[in-house]
């Protein structure tokens, strides 16, 4: 970690184009996942090679660091020794701060310029071996994770670096585990096979995904949703909210923001279209609109078609319905952002459904039989939003129900 410090987040988002982070423990094989990517057009930025330059000889960086640290730190030929810097810094938490203070803002300047010299219509790869480590995730516009399984890598590592079993072992035990990987995995990538695999998943990924979310995010549209499938529950449908919310929240630079998981994926064991909903609280109609354009940055475009107000017969007052509606750019994952102000009943009854929903097993059949009912009579459609108006009467319906159980229950959406 001493000799790889990584940029900040505010330095991921300094370009507009489609960022991907690119990570995978040592001995992943990360680096074929990142030639490849090269291979078919991306501008890949090293974050490693970037360590290296801002500290080679005749750098700046090299200065500051020998004047730190006294001249010991490199070697006959004026390179810097990085085992003795490490070995100075290594139980030292004084220094370990000097040193990130002399190297990360370097590193953070250098990743920004390779950023913005990139071309507008770029998909830029930012190759960052330490990305989970240092919750650098929500500041990409996709996150690609690269594994194998231990026992490969340790094989890799003592073959291609000379390493001892041991040392291997160590190193990767010292990193980020498979869990915190997967958490911030929007694709993962097994690379414990065939190389000619791994190289097919990625060209797959490329010509699938990424190509397809770069025009989107420049044009400013969202991905096609296609026609209204149901699918079984996805038991990952909450950790991918999770990394949607704080995609979200970093976007209109407010770590505090109340984003929450909504809709039919929120609900445990339910089938569902596989579309993420989740809804966005803002103080005022004006915020919404002062957000939008760090949402459609972020990968989240405003849909102005359908945010229109919508009067309830039993709340015929259109101000208690407006919203922005806002989806996602990326086709490999579909989101519906719906953006209300606090005290709306709009807002109030997006929570409550799902809650009432999970709670009342009547309900849930009921709904889930209107669900598939309208998957059956929309399935030819390629699109959702008929599919969608149809189960507003439903709603409309049960509101009062849900209100009843709400009161009986004590639910508040607070």
């Amino acid at each position: 970690m001493i000799t790889r410090p990584t940029p900040t987040r505010q330095d991921c988002q300094n370009a507009g184009m489609l960022r991907v982070g690119l990570t995978g423990g040592i001995g992943s094989g990360k680096s074929t996942v990142a030639g490849r990517l090269g291979e078919h057009g991306a501008v890949v930025i090293d974050a490693d090679k970037i360590a290296r330059e801002v500290v080679e000889p005749g750098t700046k960086g090299l200065e500051e660091l020998v004047e730190a640290f006294g001249p010991g730190i490199t070697t006959p030929e004026g390179t810097l020794d990085r085992a003795r810097l490490a070995a100075t810094v290594f139980a030292d938490d004084e220094a370990r701060a000097t040193l990130n203070g002399i190297l990360h803002p370097k590193i953070g300047a250098r990743t920004a310029e390779l950023m913005s010299a990139a071309p507008a219509d770029a998909v830029v790869v930012h190759d960052v071996p330490l990305l989970v480590e240092n919750n650098l995730a929500p500041a990409y516009h996709l996150v690609i994770v690269v594994d194998a399984p231990v026992e490969i890598r340790v094989r890799r590592v003592v073959r291609d670096r000379g390493m001892s079993e041991q040392d291997a072992k160590a190193r990767i035990a010292a990193q980020a585990g498979e869990a915190a990987r997967r958490a911030a995995a929007d694709v993962w990538l097994d690379n414990g096979g065939h190389v000619d695999q791994v190289l097919a998943d990625v060209d797959a990924l490329w010509a699938d995904r990424l190509v397809r979310y770069e025009a989107n995010l420049r044009l400013g549209r969202r991905a096609s949703y296609g026609s209204p499938r149901l699918v079984d529950p996805d038991p990952t449908w909450p950790a991918q909210a999770a990394r949607l919310i704080a995609r979200i929240r970093m976007a209109i630079d407010d770590p505090a923001a109340r984003v929450d998981h909504i809709g039919s994926t929120s609900i445990e064991g339910m089938p569902a279209k596989d579309i993420i909903d989740l809804q966005l609280t803002v103080d005022s109609m004006d915020q919404a609109d002062a957000v939008a354009g760090a949402l459609a940055a972020a990968g989240f475009p405003r849909h102005p078609t359908i945010d229109r107000d919508m009067p309830k017969p039993y709340a015929p007052d259109p101000e208690q319905w407006r919203k922005r509606y806002h989806n996602s750019a990326d086709p490999g994952r579909p989101v519906n952002l719906h953006v209300r102000p606090a005290g709306s009943l709009g807002r109030r009854l997006a929570l409550l459904y799902p809650a009432w929903i999970r709670a009342d097993e009547q309900a849930r059949a009921e709904y889930l039989a209107l669900k598939r009912e309208l998957a059956r009579r929309f399935a030819t459609e390629d699109d959702t939003a008929d599919y969608a108006d149809a189960k507003e009467p439903w709603f409309d319906q049960a509101a009062v129900r849900a209100e009843e159980w709400a009161k009986s229950s004590g639910w508040r959406p607070e």
